[in-house]
């Protein structure tokens, strides 16, 4: 636990009665956040089991299997959207350290720091999924390729990450050095975008981004896009719940520190 929140000093978000009301800091205050968020996150998450309970049946037990595939491509319905939040989430983590790093915006410490550990759990089964599929279609686990090898780092990224905003007593230093770490680490996500385009790998080229038509027929397409909306929902929705789980818990640290000066006050 960081000791950090225990200690007398300033509030553990520190929130200036002075900060400007404009722009993103009108969100910074943290009651204004918890209610704004306790209205979007029920919708949200009903939204992301919706729209799950819609794609994942759809994808797994009703559309065809693929003519080379065969039925190997079900694995592609998890595997596909977690590889795009790997890297949508990452990019989400830079942004959100340069709002702490430059903008000094109160709330984006918090968001990283909870974002991290959701990023890693996405990367991770992106890994575990694509070895499935490695398996009977590639002979093999694992291949040391462009493509995973990018991947691996990126989920060493969120990893590092996760820990070092969690490594010191000094909430604050470990958020400096955590945006730090985000930043250097984004270079990554272009090569793990483009990697089976620069280099030669095992790794299928986009079958869905590219330019001009998908290369999936519809019949797969379409479950693929609704399951990957859906796993998007769920994952901004497990996000904001342990944005709201941390300020929530900051704010309760904060009233009870004060409540231990006012104690110790002659």
């Amino acid at each position: 636990m960081d000791t950090a929140d225990t200690r007398t000093g300033p509030s553990p978000l520190p929130l200036p009665a002075a900060a400007p009301r404009g722009g993103l800091h009108r969100f910074a205050n943290p009651g204004r956040f918890l209610r704004l968020s306790g209205q979007v996150l029920p919708w949200l998450t009903a939204a992301a089991v919706l729209v799950l309970g819609i794609g994942l049946p759809w994808g797994l037990f009703f559309s065809p299997p693929d003519w080379q595939q065969g039925e190997t491509v079900r694995i592609l319905y998890v595997h596909v959207p977690m590889a795009w939040l790997a890297m949508g989430g990452y990019a989400g983590l830079a942004l959100g350290s340069v709002l702490s790093l430059i903008w000094r915006h109160p709330l984006a410490d918090l968001a990283c720091r909870e974002l991290s550990p959701v990023g890693a759990l996405a990367t991770a089964l992106c890994l575990a999924t694509g070895s499935l599929w490695g398996k009977p279609m590639w002979g093999t686990w694992w291949v040391w390729d462009a493509r995973l090898t990018s991947v691996l780092v990126l989920f060493f990224l969120w990893l590092g990450h996760a820990a070092l905003v969690r490594a010191f007593d000094d909430t604050e230093r470990g958020a400096r050095m955590g945006a730090i770490l985000a930043l250097i680490g984004a270079v990554n996500v272009p090569i793990v975008k483009f990697s089976v385009d620069w280099w030669n790998t095992l790794h299928q080229p986009a079958s869905v981004t590219r330019l001009g038509a998908p290369g999936l027929h519809v019949d797969i397409l379409y479950p693929l896009l609704t399951c990957g909306l859906g796993f998007t929902l769920a994952f901004a929705a497990l996000v904001l719940a342990r944005t709201r789980a941390a300020v929530m818990e900051r704010r309760i640290r904060a009233l009870q520190l004060a409540a231990a000066r006012r104690a110790e006050a002659p």
